[in-house]
């Protein structure tokens, strides 16, 4: 299933599980419906099972939401106490569509816990009280843990689940593997079907400690081994260290959690040569979460880290915000330049992120999907070096490889139904039906589309882009080239009428990656005329691409 088609489901409001292998696009494809969905006045409950992911989608982890805090389980008083409490029971009621994000982290008994509390808030028997439900995640992932030794059940495996009976929503485009042979080895450990020759290539990348490329950073399965390591090199490094604090506002639960979630340290200490990696994406400032690069110095007056990364660009790093938001307001905030050390790092905090390069220990690999999500940050099989492994490191969770077939067939099935009412044109009809059942306008609202004559084909455009519509989706219902698409989107953000930004939120998961070596060129020999810069990049990125990214780029 394509972004676009998976967009097009979820926009009828169905219950789904949003998934796909490492890099196909899952995150991009649920910004991409909220968006949407606030285009309408809809605001969506957006949340995850850890800290770190729920400040990588700028929402609250799903045990804050729910009120159920660090439960294992609900009694019927618990029930009460929660359901009372105001605050909790408010953002319950006031939401219609709820987000989980990296549900893989989550069990099955939480998950159920989760239902418990949406039902009896919203007095409704209905799964979650009628909300409609998005699972978002992999459940190669890392699985959850349960305390006290337990075995944590999947959220598969949860009544709830079966009660919310989503639609299997299957990504299988794939943008953050580079090389096809790399892709189809990830493919085989996701299988189970790991024969000789695959074990053979990832041994082949095996090194010593010693001869590790000393500019890469190194995964661990445990948090020791990382907090040694940073502190050990920067120890090591000649001058004066620079602390950056961390400045928060906001209520003081929702900040400790932003803090626990952050990949960026509370107090950063920084000195010239020490690597680092950036934590959160800036398309236009050329980085993205997992970029690698080296301190070479410290700008004068704002005393801002210079960062030169691997691949020779040099960036002034400033401070960002990582945010809570719910309904539509910001309810808690933390800023921090959006870096940390990354001689080491643990697999559990690499999850979501993209590297050129690593250097893996898998020797005392523990839990499944460990060895997986290691190797699947890695965008190239060259960029693996492997510094030890044992014989659990690339083991798949039997019940995963199980349902795995089965999640892909239902997928392919809600494709081809959904294709269908496309043709019959019930699916525009889903969608309208859902968006009124919400509390939302058909036409998107006026704080959203900007003032301005209607009737031109630069305003059929301008409505279909404020709803979040992706651009092909656009030039199909209009009846129009991609590039005559791309001509309007120029015009209207060079006219001040469609905000970068919100184009940004709307580019293809591919050309995102690329605006860095795109604005590069840009940079080198200019935006005005494309074909150079289309030389210059060997023909691998279309007119259209390189025109959207003329749109983004400021000289």
């Amino acid at each position: 299933m394509t972004q676009e088609q998976a967009l097009s489901i979820l926009r009828t409001g169905a219950n789904a599980f949003l998934t796909g292998e490492p890099g196909s696009g899952k995150t991009h494809t649920v910004n991409a419906y909220i968006s949407w969905l606030r285009s309408h006045g809809i605001e969506p409950s957006v949340t995850a099972s850890t800290g770190i992911a729920a400040t990588h989608v700028a929402g609250m982890t799903i045990h804050s939401w729910s009120g159920i805090g660090i439960r294992e389980y609900l009694s019927a008083a618990d029930l009460d106490a929660i359901s009372a409490k105001e605050h909790v029971a408010r953002r319950i009621t006031k939401t219609d569509v709820l987000i989980i994000d990296e549900v893989s982290m989550l069990s099955g008994e939480v998950l159920g816990m989760v239902d418990a509390v949406a039902r009896e808030v919203r007095r409704s028997e209905r799964p979650f009280g009628g909300l409609q439900v998005i699972f978002v995640g992999d459940f190669f992932q890392l699985p959850p843990v349960a305390k006290g030794g337990r075995t944590a059940t999947f959220a598969f495996e949860s009544p709830a689940w079966k009660a919310a009976n989503p639609l299997m929503l299957y990504l299988e485009e794939q943008y953050r593997q580079e090389d096809p042979k790399f892709a189809s080895l990830l493919g085989s450990i996701r299988r189970g079907e790991c024969d000789h020759t695959d074990l053979s290539k990832i041994a082949a990348r095996e090194v010593s400690a010693e001869d590790a490329d000393a500019d890469v950073p190194r995964l661990y399965t445990h948090n020791a081994d990382v907090d040694r390591e940073n502190a050990e090199k920067l120890a090591a490094l000649p001058g004066e260290s620079r602390t950056y604090p961390m400045a928060s506002s906001g209520a003081e639960t929702l900040i400790d959690a932003l803090k626990r979630g952050c990949l960026s340290p509370e107090r950063l200490e920084l000195k010239e040569g020490a690597v680092v990696m950036f934590t959160k994406n800036n398309a236009l400032a050329g980085y993205a979460n997992g970029t690698l690069g080296t301190i070479e110095g410290f700008e004068r007056g704002t005393d801002s880290p210079l960062v030169r990364t691997r691949d020779g660009r040099s960036i002034v790093a400033s401070a960002m915000e990582w945010v809570v938001e719910e309904n539509g307001k910001i309810r808690a905030r933390i800023s921090q330049l959006p870096l940390r050390l990354a001689w080491a790092i643990t697999i559990h905090k690499s999850q979501g992120q993209s590297l050129d390069a690593a250097a893996i220990d898998l020797s005392r690999a523990f839990e499944y999907g460990q060895g997986y999500v290691a190797l699947s940050r890695l965008r190239t099989l060259e960029g693996l070096h492997l510094l030890g492994w044992n014989e659990s490191a690339l083991a798949i969770h039997p019940s995963v490889s199980q349902i795995d077939a089965r999640f892909r067939d239902a997928s392919r099935e809600a494709a081809e139904v959904f294709a269908a009412l496309e043709e019959s044109g019930e699916r525009s009809k889903l969608e309208e039906n859902f968006i009124l059942a919400a509390g939302g306008t058909l036409e998107a609202s006026e704080a959203d589309v900007p003032r301005r004559a209607k009737g031109t084909t630069y305003d059929e455009t301008l409505e279909r882009l404020m709803v979040g519509k992706p651009l092909k989706e656009i030039a199909t219902e209009r009846k129009l080239t991609l590039g005559t698409i791309v001509d309007h989107v120029e015009k209207l953000v060079a006219g001040g009428v469609f905000p970068r930004e919100r184009l940004e939120a709307l580019l293809p998961s591919d050309l995102s990656k690329a605006l860095p070596v795109i604005f590069e060129a840009f940079e080198d020999i200019g935006a005005e005329r494309l074909s150079p810069v289309f030389a210059r990049l060997k023909k691998k990125y279309s007119f259209e691409y390189l025109r959207l990214a003329r749109a983004l780029y400021a000289e």
